[in-house]
């Protein structure tokens, strides 16, 4: 039998609050979001997994400079340099990626007998990736990409011109023959196949089948970015591929890109050539995914302000990987790339996705799952996240035992200041540390964190042990410290450190005549009368 809401049965404090949280959290939960505390727990179980990687490598060159006038040579902007850097494109970008996820990568591909070929041994050796899969060849140069970026309107950067140096014949037969030796005895010592198809000549139609059929004889997933071809035959039987919007219109022939059409055409390339299953990107629209046998569902991704789509792919096919052998559901393996996808759009250039990245993204997309009140170690990473996107981290700190109409329009200001408003709380032993009173604080520390955890001012709550919190501010790391004037004359702890960084220290003024040690006396007189 139920009992009515306002029942004495139902009236404890942690009944309520029991059934607060659960109510919270289903009204904030969106499609999807109930599954982010599992995809968190996966992304942080990404261990040292080894992966086979086979793919076209590339080194990519970046020149940047001011580009402020224009040649009075030729109408052509004029690009002052500043400096450049070399990074490893293609399959390399692949290989950062999974690196970064935790992955072990055995690397299979090919290089010229040149300077850049160096550099791309040299690079993938810094970064922990083998470079024994290599193999170098006569008859072509390393592809490399050279890329002359220039400052827009003094801020962003932007790509200028493109100047690519490459060779896209297929390769020999003795040169295949030697790479798919090398592929297909690594496969016995690894979870999982990755193809990065760039269409630069290795991955040839016998290259991919006998990796393919290699594969499955020892039971391990085949995961392809397959290159812009409208037939897709050499990659027959593979487990998953990863075409994006355009590629899978190219090869399926279907009249438009609309999520709607594609949906509906996705089987049919699954049936054409054997698949496992097709995971479609469809940038703003998340992804598609297909699997053999079921239906083809769209799973949405959150809005992004995308900066350069350079490397998006790579970063998709490196969590695909790390997600599979990680034991994701192909679901949870499609969301985690949305992340993943969607985090390297917001970069310039191949730049590696990181776990913490990835956790940081997760937490900030739903606050049903994790909610304001984090540990300094959770929040560490996530504020990075967001500090790279431009928001600035506004700390103050405090007891707040009995929430009052000071505290809010001192929180309020507090927002006015910066985009991120981070409350170190002091915990119940921090508050006794303080000898404020022998019954303080009045209200216990989780139940003070939650009350201030609501109010839309605030978007983080973190509780700290310490009489002070200067340990915190130094994890924290805000551009801004806030603190009451009453702490003119007695010195704001974190001050120096904050100024140390560049970052400012706010004063600001209290509401008369009211605090928490006025409002208790108050209610103790009120009491003894």
């Amino acid at each position: 039998m139920c009992r009515p809401l306002g029942s004495r049965a139902d009236r404890s404090t942690e009944g309520l609050y029991s059934l607060y949280v659960t109510v919270a959290i289903r009204r904030r939960c969106g499609e999807g979001r109930d599954l982010i505390p599992r995809l968190i727990q996966l992304v942080q179980s990404f261990g040292r997994q080894r992966v086979l990687l086979i793919g076209d490598l590339i080194l990519d060159r970046y020149i940047y400079g001011d580009a402020e006038r224009i040649s009075p040579e030729a109408p052509v902007v004029v690009l002052r340099k500043e400096h450049d850097e070399e990074r490893v494109g293609g399959a390399g970008s692949v290989a950062a990626n999974m690196r970064e996820l935790g992955l072990d990568v055995v690397c299979v591909g090919a290089v010229g007998l040149d300077d850049a070929g160096h550099r791309i041994r040299a690079l993938l050796e810094a970064q922990r990736i083998g470079t024994r899969g290599l193999v170098a060849l006569g008859d072509r140069p390393t592809t490399t990409k050279t890329r002359f970026v220039g400052l827009a309107q003094h801020r962003h950067r932007q790509q200028l011109i493109r100047v690519d140096d490459e060779v896209t014949r297929p390769f020999s037969e003795s040169d295949s023959a030697r790479v798919i030796q090398m592929a297909v005895a690594a496969i016995k010592d690894v979870a999982a196949v990755c193809l990065e198809d760039y269409d630069k000549g290795l991955l040839s139609e016998s290259l991919c089948q006998k990796v393919i059929a290699a594969a499955k004889t020892a039971g391990k997933p085949v995961l392809v970015d397959p290159a812009r071809l409208s037939d897709y035959s050499k990659y027959r039987g593979a487990t998953l591929l990863t075409p994006n919007r355009a590629e899978f219109q190219l090869a399926s022939g279907c009249r438009d890109t609309s999520v709607d059409t594609l949906l509906v055409s996705a089987h049919a390339v699954i049936e054409k050539y054997g698949l496992g299953g097709l995971l479609v990107t469809v940038d703003r629209d998340g992804a598609i995914l297909a699997e053999r046998g079921k239906k083809a569902v769209c799973i949405p991704t959150r809005p992004r302000a995308v900066y350069d789509n350079t490397g998006a792919g790579d970063a998709v096919l490196a969590m695909l990987a790390a997600a599979v052998v990680a034991g994701a559901t192909w679901e949870e393996a499609a969301r985690l790339t949305n992340v993943a996808g969607g985090l390297e759009v917001e970069k310039f250039g191949c730049v590696p996705i990181t776990r913490e990245e990835v956790i940081a993204d997760l937490r900030l997309s739903s606050r049903a799952g994790t909610g304001k009140i984090r540990t300094a170690d959770e929040l560490t990473s996530e504020l990075s996240l967001r500090r790279s996107r431009g928001e600035t981290v506004v700390f103050t700190n405090g007891c707040y035992d009995l929430l009052h109409a000071g505290h809010v329009r001192f929180l309020e200001q507090c927002k006015a200041l910066g985009n991120i408003v981070v409350v170190g709380l002091n915990s119940d032993a921090s508050v006794r540390a303080q000898n404020k009173a022998k019954d303080r604080p009045i209200v216990p520390q989780e139940y003070r964190a939650e009350v201030i955890a609501a109010l839309q001012t605030v978007d983080y709550v973190v509780l700290f042990d310490e009489p002070t919190p200067l340990s915190l501010i130094e994890k924290i790391r805000p551009e801004v410290l806030v603190k009451g004037e009453d702490w003119k004359d007695r010195g704001v702890v974190g001050r120096e450190f904050v100024e140390s960084r560049g970052g400012k220290v706010v004063l600001l003024p209290l509401v008369e005549d009211l605090s928490t040690t006025n409002l208790i006396e108050r209610i103790r007189a009120g009491a003894r009368r």
